[in-house]
């Protein structure tokens, strides 16, 4: 049979709900892996993606890096520092003021738009550059002119056309260039809560670094965050020919990519009393023998012997033949 309650077992229950949760809960302890989730906004990158997110972006900012340099003829270092998921909101808050933001239509997705934030600092480098100016440039905190930003924009259309370039096998993107704002809360694209991908790369130049900021709308990349593997599989079965245009696409564009190579003295020892004492103009004597073969590295591995020599005024390298590499580094 069932007990009635007293009302001051029936106070005690109303009154100390926390306390009998507490003492049910007795030896548990919430862990480092407990996550919160936002069903209003979950996240759409997982770690695979964001692999394969990176590799992309990072090839745009190789890309990127030996147009400038050709254009500005000054060194330039391009380093990507993350690939993330915000909401435009939030992207539009970390803009600082004033901004050099360029909005551009999705032309093939009707009512979508990205923003590129070319950075402050580097704008202004590339305007001295431009107009023939130094190294170090007057950074101003104003806007940007409309002959600056026509400068600017050549760069920022370069930019645009790599975007599309990256995504292509996933996702086709015309851009168009069709705005600028110089600050962040005039900035248009997405509704405020809707999410974006963004792309924050560093930007070193002389003594001064910059961050340029690529955005886009996930509402856009859907089909690159839907689709799966055993789908991309499927995509590459098919009739003999389907599977030839495709190892011939992937042939084109890996033959296009371009490769680090450095040709490397061998490996000679320096006291580090004699380092601390070299003035400029110092020859330091390595002890190794002229005739001695160079090593070629390409992309950061040792791959080849080589002679020096030279091509009428140019350095260059007649290659000797191929050392016995671990299996790890083939």
């Amino acid at each position: 049979m069932a007990e009635k309650l007293s009302q001051h077992e029936i106070d005690a229950l109303l009154g100390g709900t926390g306390d009998a949760l507490a003492a049910a809960n007795v030896g548990y302890s919430v862990g480092s892996d407990v996550q919160l989730y936002d069903f209003r906004r979950p996240r759409h990158v997982s770690k695979e993606r964001l692999r394969t997110l990176e590799a992309m972006y990072e090839r745009l900012t190789k890309s990127l890096e030996a147009w400038l340099i050709g254009r500005v003829r000054r060194q330039i270092e391009l380093k990507l520092q993350s690939v993330e998921q915000f909401t435009f909101g939030e992207f539009t808050l970390s803009l600082p003021t004033p901004c050099a933001s360029y909005g551009f239509d999705i032309v093939n997705v009707p009512g979508q738009k990205g923003v590129i934030d070319i950075g402050h600092e580097f704008a202004y480098f590339l305007v001295d550059r431009f107009f023939g100016g130094s190294d170090n440039p007057a950074l101003m905190q104003r806007a940007m002119t409309p002959i600056e930003r026509l400068a600017v924009r050549l760069v920022v259309e370069r930019i645009s056309g790599l975007l599309a370039e990256i995504w292509q096998d996933f996702v086709e993107l015309d851009l168009a260039i069709t705005t600028f704002e110089s600050f962040p809360e005039m900035v248009q694209g997405t509704g405020r809560e809707d999410p974006v991908l963004v792309a924050n790369i560093e930007v070193a130049f002389g003594n001064l670094t910059s961050l340029l900021v690529l955005s886009l709308p996930l509402s856009v990349l859907d089909k690159f965050f839907s689709s799966t593997d055993q789908n991309r599989v499927k995509e590459m079965t098919g009739s003999e020919s389907e599977r030839r245009h495709t190892r011939e696409v992937a042939e084109s564009q890996l033959r296009a990519t371009n490769v680090a190579v450095s040709a490397r003295l061998p490996l000679f020892r320096v006291p580090m009393r004699q380092l601390l004492g070299l003035p400029i103009g110092s020859v330091i004597a390595t002890g190794i023998p002229t005739d001695s073969p160079l090593e070629i590295h390409v992309g950061g591995q040792p791959r080849y012997r080589a002679a020096a020599g030279r091509v009428g005024k140019k350095l260059a390298v007649r290659l000797l033949d191929a050392p016995e590499l671990p299996a790890t580094t083939r």
